[in-house]
């Protein structure tokens, strides 16, 4: 199976619609007090790259949400579309837009630190903290 898979998804209402060329068939938690807060539990992410089409891009706005990211979603209906870091667009895509889910595994976590206690995942998978996530990302 390919590391990559081009994925197509939308948001609720069908007013943006996104085609992620080298979307990864990898999904991640993070669980961040951000992306908590933001989508109401763990943000459910795939890394789709930077080679993404958006449809209907008039329909997104994008949140300055930290120094190093940003937030998009869907203006009329609200679907929480994506998380892109500033410092190279890399874009995570919320797992959930996609319509074809097939090939997709859970086998990560980060901000493991911040997860809250009531709440686990039955799935083994690799676990970061905040502090690994950030040495990560700025080597």
């Amino acid at each position: 199976m390919p590391n990559t898979t081009k994925r197509i998804g939308s948001c609720l209402c069908g007013a943006v619609r996104i085609t992620a060329h080298n979307a990864q068939n990898r999904v991640g938690a993070c669980h961040c007090s951000m992306c908590r807060t933001w989508g109401g539990g763990p943000l459910m992410a795939v890394d789709c790259g930077t080679e993404i089409e958006i449809e209907g891009s008039e329909h997104v706005a994008v949140f300055d949400s930290s120094k190093w990211a940003e937030r998009g979603f869907c203006s009329t209906c609200g679907t929480n579309l994506f998380y892109r870091l500033k410092q190279n667009g890399q874009i995570f895509m919320a797992a959930g837009i996609f319509a074809d889910q097939d090939g997709l595994t859970f086998d990560h976590q980060v901000f493991i630190d911040e997860k809250p206690d009531y709440y686990d995942f039955a799935n083994e998978t690799h676990n970061m903290t905040g502090a690994e996530v950030f040495a990560r990302f700025n080597s």
